[in-house]
């Protein structure tokens, strides 16, 4: 097989391409985040509903995840993450002309639908086409792409929206997410590794069924879930925090705050080397202790100490999240489209379901107990790891 390694052309061509095709998936994705509370004010709405806005498209995506896997082994990786690019920046601009709550969800949903082109065949691809022995790094260069989407979607938005109105900055974010598309239609090196089949539904469940059966990737899947759903949590509620009382923050002002993502584009590379050198177990383990020391130093009531918390418990998160993705592709060489969509599912899953959940703990308790919801989360994710890292040397022995 040929591979794409550093110190090739094509290797910057494809970190670039999928670098902003993750940017325009994580910042069309969570567009509404950092607005819940205008849409709240707007459409008369609690703070739970409102989160509806993001919780619809991520299930939608998490679901969708499932039959996606499938078209791509026929149609293509390039030509399928392409067309979900495009279709879901013009979904973008319709989200900006939304009538009333009920339209915006239902083309949230539809958005959601259409993005699941994209995540995880980028994964798929990442591990068929790169050289294996960099995969942990390539990987994380990918995922610090999620990141930064993320950060500035939500620092354009939140700016836009003060300055004009959500609707105006959604649709400036939609017409730079087209552009993007374009773009990345162009500069991703056409795949060398892979070879599209027609697949018959028989073969395409059994794929499925050996995604769902493995015991080392369900606990994987639960990380994504545990590990997705207490991030969100965290994002979805902190804007309420922070323009609240005694902080007042602006919309602008609480959409910067979204800039410690940096923190995320860093640590996803950098533990994606880690787990490469001491292995993705303690790669893992140490992304999750980071998260939960973050998540607890968001308790103190300084902002400039709560905003060093956010930063710390975003450079967990998306280590974990990094090493999860690579360790994908080493547990299930033959089915990785498969597997990656199924662990997508629970990752949006969580986001969608613990996202909800937040929203009426935060009305109840408060910040604590969104705090509480989140450490549990991520105690339960460590006993996971233990459980996966143990399944998966069982194997490597047995081999």
């Amino acid at each position: 097989m040929t591979y794409i390694r550093q110190g090739q052309p094509a290797y910057v061509r494809a970190t670039l391409a999928l670098f902003g095709g993750a940017f325009v998936t994580f910042a069309e994705l969570y567009t509404t985040q950092p607005i819940m509370p205008e849409l709240s004010k707007q459409f008369h709405v609690s703070p739970a509903v409102s989160s509806l806005s993001l919780s619809v498209a991520t299930a939608a995506l998490a679901v969708s995840m499932l039959w996606v896997s499938g078209l791509s082994d026929t149609w293509g990786r390039k030509r399928l993450m392409s067309a979900s690019l495009l279709a879901s920046a013009v979904l973008a601009i319709l989200v900006s002309a939304s009538p009333n709550f009920i339209a915006l969800l239902v083309l949230r949903m539809l958005q959601g639908v259409v993005i699941a082109g994209f995540p995880s065949i980028a994964m798929a691809y990442v591990n068929e086409e790169f050289d294996p022995r960099g995969i942990g790094r390539a990987m994380g260069l990918y995922v610090s792409g999620t990141s930064v989407g993320g950060m500035v979607g939500r620092m354009v938005i939140g700016a836009l929206t003060d300055a004009f109105s959500w609707r105006f900055a959604i649709l400036v974010m939609g017409l730079l997410s087209l552009a993007i598309s374009l773009w990345f239609w162009f500069a991703l090196p056409k795949p060398r590794n892979f070879a599209p089949k027609q697949i018959g539904m028989t073969e395409m469940l059994a794929r499925l069924a050996k995604a769902f059966t493995n015991r080392a990737l369900i606990g994987i899947y639960a990380l994504g879930f545990l590990l997705m759903g207490g991030f969100v949590t965290m994002y979805n509620y902190a804007g309420y925090l922070l323009m609240g009382s005694p902080y007042h923050l602006s919309q602008t002002f609480v959409g910067f705050i979204f800039v410690v993502y940096l923190m995320g584009t860093f640590s996803s590379t950098w533990i994606g080397n880690l787990g490469d050198s001491i292995g993705r177990s303690k790669a893992m383990q140490i992304s999750i202790a980071i998260s939960l020391a973050g998540s607890v130093t968001t308790l103190f009531e300084p902002l400039i100490v709560k905003i060093v918390g956010l930063a710390i418990f975003t450079f967990g998160f998306f280590g974990a999240h990094s090493t999860a993705s690579g360790w994908i592709g080493q547990i299930a060489p033959t089915y990785r489209a498969q597997a990656s969509s199924a662990y997508l599912l629970f990752y949006y899953a969580g986001s969608s379901l613990v996202g909800a959940v937040g929203g009426v703990i935060w009305s109840a308790c408060g910040w604590l107990g969104v705090i509480a919801l989140i450490a549990a989360l991520l105690v339960v994710a460590y006993g996971v790891e233990r459980i996966v890292a143990r399944t998966t040397l069982e194997r490597a022995e047995v081999r």
